[in-house]
């Protein structure tokens, strides 16, 4: 049975720093600055497993995705890279779902910030996550820089 489509709330549009990986997903939306900047997803058909739900996969890339852009509009831009990732996923999603992700603390050692949240749908928790961050060393911090120059695109 498919859900309805869950409205998206009002203020979302279009992720405000995209990725190549997050226009082949598509539909990361974002709004808000500083501590409201938000992030959420819309599931569509591409973001779905073999069997009709949200992919593993796509639910820790909205994670990753929105725990960094949401640190890095905390905190004047600072920049990181993600170390490591922890998930415990809780129950699934389906198409037409609306998801976004709750930052729930962070601690900040020196170069590292760990951070912990949850996706949610509503109410409904979707997983449990926790991430190390490093500070992104300073010839990193150009976003979107030409790969073709031998860079990394962010």
């Amino acid at each position: 049975m498919t859900k309805p489509i869950s409205p998206v709330p009002p203020g979302f549009g279009p992720i405000l720093r995209s990725s190549p990986v997050l226009d082949a997903l598509g539909g990361f939306m974002s709004r808000g600055e500083g501590e409201k900047f938000e992030v959420g997803l819309l599931v569509g058909p591409t973001h779905l497993n073999a069997r009709g739900r949200l992919h593993g996969g796509v639910s820790a890339t909205l994670l990753d995705v929105a725990t960094g852009y949401m640190l890095s509009a905390r905190t004047g831009g600072r920049r990181r890279l993600t170390a490591r990732m922890t998930i415990d996923y809780r129950s699934g999603a389906e198409q037409g779902e609306w998801l976004h992700v709750l930052l729930d603390r962070t601690e900040e050692n020196g170069r590292k910030t760990l951070a912990f949240g949850r996706l949610m749908s509503g109410e409904r928790l979707i997983a449990e996550m926790s991430v190390l961050f490093v500070d992104a060393p300073a010839a990193d911090t150009n976003a979107h820089r030409s790969a073709g120059e031998g860079q990394v695109r962010d």
